[in-house]
């Protein structure tokens, strides 16, 4: 297999995580053992002392707990050593102000990557892009292990991450309701309830009188949840 072969793949939605230790700023890690039983929004960033990444870190780090809420940690990674990490945070934290936001203390770990191993290993770096940074991926990994989704960022563009909340919120509620969510849905608004599966439960689906379903047609119909 080429370096680029070995660069470019990354790790499909329903495979397990890929393994492996690393040494954080918060200490070593396992990965994805340490985690088990949490969701993981696990992210990749281009290089510490960046200005799209400090808006991004800074945000990241205000957010942590509504995602800790959620039963969800965060961890980061760049192609940095650890001492640069420290230096950058403590930057972060000592001077630097973003859209109100200020003193921020980055407390969640953030990978050193100096030898790549963790970047290839999940398919972060791509040469067309650059040889040298990670572009900012990031892969939703739920408490078995298992990626969930995964975004992809150019290194010019800092990510939305209201809609990284959202986007987790909607994996938790397809999972614990069986259902789906349709375009733009935010929590509360109603969901989608799977298609039915044959004619007849097709036919008994329309007819049905049940208040809480709203049927558009019989493969499009929604529901409340309480």
């Amino acid at each position: 297999m080429s370096d680029t072969a070995t660069v470019n793949r990354l790790p499909l939605i329903g495979e397990t995580a890929p393994e492996f230790h690393a040494d954080t700023t918060q200490g070593p890690i396992h990965f994805p053992h340490d985690y088990r039983g949490k969701w993981v929004i696990f992210f990749s960033h281009p290089a510490d002392f960046t200005p799209v990444c400090t808006t991004e870190f800074m945000t990241f780090a205000t957010m942590q707990e509504e995602f800790r809420a959620l039963n969800c940690e965060l961890l980061g990674l760049s192609i940095d050593s650890t001492y640069s990490h420290i230096a950058w945070l403590r930057t972060i934290r000592e001077k630097i102000e973003f859209r109100g936001m200020r003193n921020v203390e980055v407390t969640f770990p953030v990978i050193s990557d100096l030898t790549m191993e963790v970047s290839r290993l999940y398919g972060m770096l791509q040469p067309s892009a650059s040889n040298t940074q990670a572009v900012r991926a990031v892969f939703f990994i739920d408490p078995e292990s298992k990626i969930r989704a995964i975004l992809y960022y150019p290194l010019s563009a800092g990510r939305n991450f209201q809609e990284l909340k959202r986007l987790l919120i909607a994996l938790q509620t397809a999972d614990q309701h069986g259902v789906a969510t349709p375009a733009d849905w935010q929590p509360g608004e109603e969901v989608i309830v799977p298609p039915p599966g044959s004619c007849g439960a097709a036919k008994e689906r329309v007819e049905s009188k049940d208040p809480s379903i709203r049927c558009v047609d019989w493969f499009l119909c929604f529901r409340k949840l309480s």
